[in-house]
């Protein structure tokens, strides 16, 4: 008997096993960063608003032209001068004309066709070459209720007449009314009447007589066909 046996029949410790197993190493799990589907999502919308700006700065720049604009009061009729415009750039609505920039020395010497107001964009319709009236022409304005008139808007270079109307007694007789064709040249309303005066030109020889029958209120305006 040897004396291992010996000390483990008479109840001694046992000796240590030198198989005795190793403990199992402890795992170290690996932590992974947990991603944030939010955080990805609000970088995309940030490039695309990035991306979406750049375009329309690009796009804007684009849009816009250099146009002509009156730097100092004009009166119709007067001419004019270099200092009176400036050149600008800006995004032009599509109704608009505006005169190009680049035709700012050649519009030296021409006329304001309108009152022109220091700030306003040059139009091509606001500059003629020919003064109003014209040589041989006069120019009258008649005031108009809404009644002694169409309601159909009138534009400069629109053809009418100017009907006398029946006295104060209202008579109709059956001579032809003495009818005065003109040419509009310009419209304005008056707020505080609600009248409408309408600058006509016609020839000198008819122009006493027009305003003398103008200044009754006895006459009517009568639009012709615009399509001649």
């Amino acid at each position: 008997m040897s004396l291992d046996t010996a000390q483990t029949t008479a109840g001694g410790p046992p000796p240590p096993s030198t198989n005795q197993a190793q403990p199992a190493p402890v795992a170290t799990a690996r932590v992974k960063a947990r991603r944030r589907p939010w955080v990805f999502a609000l970088m995309a919308a940030l490039v695309a608003a990035g991306a979406l700006g750049t375009a329309f700065a690009f796009t804007s720049v684009n849009d816009t032209q250099e146009v002509l604009v009156v730097s100092s009061d004009i009166k119709r009729g007067e001419t004019i001068e270099a200092g009176d415009l400036a050149v600008i750039r800006v995004s032009v609505d599509p109704a608009l004309t505006p005169v190009p920039g680049s035709q700012k020395a050649e519009l030296e010497g021409s006329r304001a066709a309108v009152d022109l107001w220091a700030g306003t964009l040059l139009t091509e319709e606001a500059v003629t070459d020919n003064l109003v009236p014209g040589e041989g022409e006069s120019l009258v304005g008649i005031s108009l209720t809404p009644a002694q008139m169409p309601s159909e808007p009138l534009y400069g270079g629109d053809v009418v007449r100017i009907v006398t109307t029946p006295g104060d007694q209202g008579e109709v007789t059956d001579k032809e009314p003495v009818t005065i064709e003109a040419t509009v040249v310009g419209v304005s309303r008056v707020e505080e009447t609600g009248e409408t005066v309408v600058d006509v030109s016609v020839p000198e020889g008819e122009a006493a007589d027009l305003a003398a029958r103008a200044a009754t209120g006895r006459v009517a305006l009568v639009l012709d066909a615009r399509e001649r």
